[in-house]
Parts: C-alpha cells; sequence; structure tokens
C-alpha cells in the first residue's frame, strides 16, 4: 500500500484521485496539505469519502504551499517524513484571468516550496506534478513532450507561471523520482458529466445558453482550430497507472485528446444540444473581443475574455511519450463531441448553481 501526500485537497482532480486510489485498493492512509481557509471544506469531502470506505484514514495537515516546509507544525512534518512515499502536486490557480502576482505566488513560488519540501522525504518514491498542456504558450505547430521551450509570448499568466514551474520541476527529475503530468483541457466525466466548475468549453455553454432565446446563434469568427479537451476520468485513470510505471519515471506526459476535433464542430454540436437549431451566420471575433472587455457583457454571458485567444490558437499536442506508458494499459480517452450530451445534461442541471460557475472578473 501506498501513502500519498496530496495539495491541492479538497479540489475537484485531487478528491477523484484520491477515490480512484481508494476504489483500485491501493492506499489505507492518506495526507493532505490543506489551508486553514479550506479546513472546513476539507473535513467535510473527506468526512464524505472515509463514511463511504469506513476502512480509509484521511489525515488533513494545516498548512501553505507558499511556505517553508509548507507550513507544516514539526509534529506533523515528523510524521510526514516516517510515512509519505508519493507526494501529488496539483495546488495551483488555474484561472485564465488570474493577475500575475498571485498566479506566480501560487504556481511558481509555491511549486519552489514542495519541490525543497519533497526532497526531505527519506521514503519518496516518486513525485507527480500536474502542469498544463498550454505551458507552450503562444508557440504552434506540433508540441512534444520532450520540449519545455520557452514561447515568445504567453496567452496569459496562468500559461505563464506553470511554465515558470515546470522548469523548476524538470530540474528535479535527476533528483527524484519525478513525474510531470500536462492535461489538455479538463471536462467532466465522460459517462456523468460530473465536474466541479464550469470553466474552459463550459464558457462557450454559458454563453449559448445566455443566447439560446435568440432567433439563431452565430459562429464566432471563422477558425480551423482544434480544441483539446479531456475528460475527467481518462486523466484521474491514466495519471494513478503512471504514478506506479517504471516507464514513467523522469518523464513528461501529454494526457491530451489524440484525435482532438475542431472547434467549430464542437460549437455546432453545442448549440445544437443547447437550443435544438444549428448556429447560423458568423459574429466576427475583433467584434466578440471588444464586446469582452465590457465587464457586463462577460458577465451576462459568463464568459472569460482570455477564453476567445484560443480560438486562433494553431497548436497539436504529440503524445508519444504518453501512448508508450499507457499502450497496455487498456485507458483511453473518451471522444468530446460523442460524449457531449452528458457534459451538457449535468450543465443544465446545474447551471443555475452558483457554486459552479467561475467568478467573472
Amino acid at each position: 500500500m501506498k501513502t500519498p501526500l496530496f495539495t491541492g485537497f479538497p479540489g475537484f482532480i485531487a478528491r477523484k484521485i484520491i477515490q480512484e486510489l481508494i476504489d483500485e485498493k491501493k492506499v489505507n492512509t492518506i495526507y493532505a496539505v490543506v489551508l486553514p481557509s479550506q479546513m472546513k471544506q476539507g473535513e467535510i469531502v473527506a468526512n464524505e469519502i472515509m463514511k463511504s470506505n469506513p476502512h480509509i484514514v484521511i489525515n488533513l495537515i494545516d498548512g501553505d504551499i507558499t511556505l517553508p516546509n509548507l507550513g507544516v507544525s514539526s509534529k506533523d512534518l515528523e510524521t510526514l517524513y516516517k510515512e509519505i512515499d508519493t507526494v501529488w502536486h496539483l495546488a495551483a490557480l488555474y484561472d485564465l484571468a488570474v493577475p500575475r502576482d498571485a498566479a506566480w505566488k501560487v504556481n511558481v513560488h509555491g511549486t519552489t516550496m514542495v519541490n525543497d519540501f519533497i526532497q526531505t522525504l527519506p521514503k519518496l518514491k516518486r513525485y507527480m506534478y500536474f502542469s498544463t498542456a498550454y505551458v507552450a504558450g503562444t508557440r504552434e505547430g506540433l508540441l512534444r513532450e520532450e520540449e519545455l521551450i520557452r514561447p515568445k509570448s504567453f496567452k496569459n499568466y496562468y500559461e505563464e507561471t506553470k511554465f515558470e514551474a515546470e522548469v523548476l520541476v524538470e530540474k528535479l527529475k535527476s533528483i527524484v523520482p519525478t513525474t510531470i503530468i500536462r492535461p489538455g483541457i479538463v471536462r467532466g466525466h465522460s459517462v456523468t458529466g460530473e465536474t466541479f466548475k464550469f470553466d474552459g468549453p463550459y464558457f462557450f455553454i454559458n454563453m449559448i445558453d445566455a443566447l439560446s432565446k435568440l432567433p439563431f446563434i452565430p459562429y464566432i469568427g471563422n477558425t480551423k482550430t482544434y480544441i483539446n479537451v479531456v475528460p475527467i476520468d481518462f486523466i484521474i485513470k491514466a495519471v494513478i497507472f503512471c504514478s506506479e510505471s517504471d516507464q514513467a519515471a523522469g518523464k513528461t506526459l501529454h494526457l491530451t485528446d489524440p484525435h482532438p476535433h475542431p472547434i467549430e464542430e464542437v460549437y455546432r454540436q453545442m448549440v445544437l444540444i443547447v437550443t435544438g437549431k444549428l448556429p447560423k451566420g458568423r459574429f466576427p471575433l475583433v467584434l466578440a473581443k471588444k464586446g469582452l472587455q465590457v465587464q457586463f457583457l462577460r458577465r451576462w454571458l459568463g464568459v472569460e475574455k482570455e477564453t476567445l485567444d484560443y480560438l486562433t490558437w494553431s497548436a497539436q499536442f504529440d503524445t508519444t511519450i504518453a501512448n508508450d506508458v499507457l499502450k497496455d494499459s487498456g485507458i483511453e480517452c473518451a471522444d468530446f463531441v460523442t460524449s457531449l450530451p452528458s457534459m451538457i445534461e449535468f450543465y443544465n442541471l446545474h447551471k443555475t448553481d452558483e457554486k459552479y460557475h467561475i467568478q467573472i472578473k
């Protein structure tokens, strides 16, 4: 049995990894470093998991990844030194509209502190770090897993700070067994549609829903770009498999859709499922960008203005290393378009619940 330590709990991905580890009978005891401000919610989630799994113990530890030793007390540090053999670093600010200083503090400085901490763990067998496929910034064309090339620019501070953090983690590969995970845009479960928040592709569903009473809904701009979206169930099963694969140690893996769809195809299906009609006409992208500069429109449509930058970004993610690691696992990425109905069904059930929506700035 492994004894993992998590950052980023009670976040959606962390809790899903924990539940899958339990379901696969790989853990009995789990530790998570939790911010004091999130401890109450963390206790609710942990107690729910333990109630359904009485043999499991989830220990929540007060801490802060931006502090030395993660802000953990000396007593708790002694316990972690004795028990932890796997660290899952998921804590980050994921918002595309995040201010630079806030993103840098958590994503870069926080990762520095986690990197320093994991090197003090005598029993550490694997460090699992969650990056993003979008560390490529504005680079286009074929993007390879073994590349970590600084682009000329980034589309937002989320991309920039995740790139800087990955640079730091990359240096650890020669020191501790490290696996860097670069997911595509993560969406809800491919079968149930369950998700934690409506961001990424959900921004387009927000907009379509807001405009659904219009006589028709136009395409936004005219793009041939592909969108790379992956369901949470694929990510969870893949990362757990990778955490136990010797082949994945010292590697960076693109957990992206090997068969992505054009954005316009996805958008067309979204409009059809939400409204029962196909999109008609085109709204100029330049006008859409100007419109989203207005806070009222952003909030009414439920779209962060940074989202539109991805409509004209043309890149493909090479998955050679990930495919090689996962080839005998039976783990595959579900098709985005064919699993859209469950995604939108879950959205419709919860679209009036504010806890699922991102606060548009």
